[in-house]
C-alpha cells in the first residue's frame, strides 16, 4: 500500500489521478491533496475523499473529520516532503510546480510528474537535487511516458533518436493567414484530448510540443538534434523510439491520461487500468506528418532555446505563460502569443541559471517583456 499525495487535485490530471487511486484501493491510499483555486471543487474533494491532509492556498473555514486542513505555500512544500507520503503526483501547472518538485525530490519521493514547465525551467537544479535526495521522476505526460516505456526495450547506446508525436491541435490544417482572429473558445477545443485550458492553448500554438522537446531532453538526457517531432492527428501513437538497427518502438493506447498516470505510480509493475483498451480496428488510418517550422515557429524557437541553454528555456516558458494569460484576458491575439515569446527571447541577455533565484528572476523578466510587448499593441 502506497500513500499518495496529489498536488493540484482539482485540475484535469489531478482528478484523473484520483480516479486511479479509487480504482486500486488495494494499492493506494490517498494521504493528501492540494489546490490553489477552485475552492468549491476542492472542498467537495475533501468531503468525499477524506484525505489525511488537505492544503489550500488560503485559509478555509470548513471542518472535516479525519482531515487536517492546512494553507499556504509552506504547507504545500511540507506535504510534498511528508515522511508518510510514498508517491507525489505533481499536477500543478506552470513554474509554480518547481518549488514543490524540489521539496519532494529532496525528500527522496517518487514524483509522478505531469508538469513539464518545472523540468524545462529547473534544468540542472532539478537534476542535482534529485541526485542528492535520491528521488525518482516518472513522467505522466502521455508522450514522455511513451518514450520512457519504449526506452526499456534496449540499451541507451542503441538509441538513434526519440520521436515525439503531436496532434497538431485544432488548427493543424487551417492556413496561417486565418489564425489571427482565433478566440480563446476556439483555441481550447482540442480534437482528441480533454485537457485544461492552458495546455489546450499550448497544443494549439505547438508551444506545448516545444516544451516537451525540452522536457524530453531533461528527462532522458538526449540533445535536441536527436529529438524529432511528428504530427499525428489521431493521437493513438503517443511517441516512439528509433534504435540504431532501424527498429522503431511505439507506444499506442486510447487517449486516456489515466494510463500514464497509473504507470508512473505503479512502475515497474503493470496492473489493470480504468481506461478503455485500444481497438486498433477502429483506427484504420494512422497518419504522420513532419511539422512545418514556418507555420509552427514556437517549435523552432524551442529547439533554439534548448541549444542556447542558460535562461532561454526559462524565458520561453515564462513568456508563454504570461502571453496565455493575456490572450485569455482578450489583451493579445492568438498569433501575438508566438510574437511575444520571440520578443522576450530577443531582448533577454542569456546567462547561466545558478540557482532558484536566477530561475525566478529570468521568469519574472520574461513576463515583464511580454507586458512590454503587449503595451505596443494597445
Amino acid at each position: 500500500m502506497k500513500n499518495v499525495a496529489i498536488l493540484g487535485s482539482t485540475g484535469s490530471i489531478g482528478r484523473q489521478a484520483l480516479d486511479v487511486v479509487r480504482a486500486h484501493p488495494d494499492l493506494f491510499a490517498l494521504y493528501g491533496i492540494s489546490a490553489h483555486s477552485s475552492e468549491t471543487s476542492f472542498v467537495a474533494q475533501v468531503v468525499e475523499e477524506r484525505p489525511r491532509v488537505a492544503v489550500f492556498s488560503r485559509s478555509l473555514s470548513i471542518d472535516v473529520s479525519g482531515t487536517e486542513l492546512r494553507w499556504g505555500d509552506q504547507a504545500l512544500y511540507d506535504l510534498a516532503a511528508d515522511p508518510q507520503v510514498d508517491v507525489v503526483v505533481l499536477a500543478i501547472s506552470g513554474i509554480a510546480a518547481l518549488k514543490p518538485l524540489l521539496s519532494a525530490l529532496r525528500a527522496g519521493k517518487r514524483v509522478a510528474i505531469a508538469n513539464k514547465e518545472s523540468l524545462v525551467c529547473g534544468g540542472d537544479l532539478v537534476k542535482e537535487v534529485r541526485k542528492q535526495g535520491g528521488g525518482e521522476l516518472l513522467p505522466v505526460d502521455s508522450e514522455q511516458s511513451a518514450l520512457f516505456q519504449c526506452l526499456q526495450n534496449g540499451r541507451r547506446d542503441e538509441v538513434e533518436k526519440l520521436i515525439l508525436t503531436a496532434s497538431g491541435g485544432p488548427f493543424f490544417r487551417r492556413p496561417r493567414a486565418e489564425l489571427g482572429g482565433i478566440t480563446p473558445e476556439q483555441a481550447v477545443k482540442h480534437p482528441t484530448w480533454s485537457m485544461g485550458r492552458k495546455i489546450s492553448l499550448d497544443s494549439a500554438t505547438l508551444m506545448n510540443k516545444g516544451l516537451e522537446v525540452m522536457e524530453a531532453s531533461r528527462l532522458f538526457d538526449f540533445p535536441g538534434e536527436r529529438i524529432e517531432v511528428l504530427i499525428h492527428p489521431q493521437s493513438v501513437v503517443h511517441s516512439m523510439v528509433e534504435y540504431r538497427d532501424g527498429t522503431v518502438m511505439a507506444n499506442l493506447s486510447t487517449a486516456d491520461m489515466r494510463l500514464p498516470i497509473q504507470y508512473a505510480m505503479t512502475w515497474p509493475e503493470r496492473v489493470p487500468s480504468p481506461a478503455v483498451p485500444l481497438k486498433l480496428w477502429e483506427h484504420p488510418d494512422l497518419a504522420f506528418y513532419r511539422p512545418d517550422m514556418a507555420r509552427f515557429p514556437a517549435l523552432k524557437m524551442a529547439y533554439s532555446c534548448l541549444q542556447a541553454g542558460g535562461g532561454c528555456p526559462v524565458v520561453y516558458n515564462g513568456a508563454n505563460e504570461r502571453a496565455a494569460e493575456l490572450f485569455f484576458a482578450g489583451r493579445l491575439g492568438f498569433l501575438d502569443i508566438e510574437d511575444s515569446v520571440a520578443y522576450a527571447l530577443d531582448r533577454f541577455t542569456n546567462r547561466p541559471m545558478q540557482d532558484l533565484d536566477d530561475i525566478l528572476a529570468a521568469d519574472g523578466e520574461a513576463r515583464r517583456l511580454v507586458d512590454e510587448f503587449q503595451s505596443t499593441r494597445s
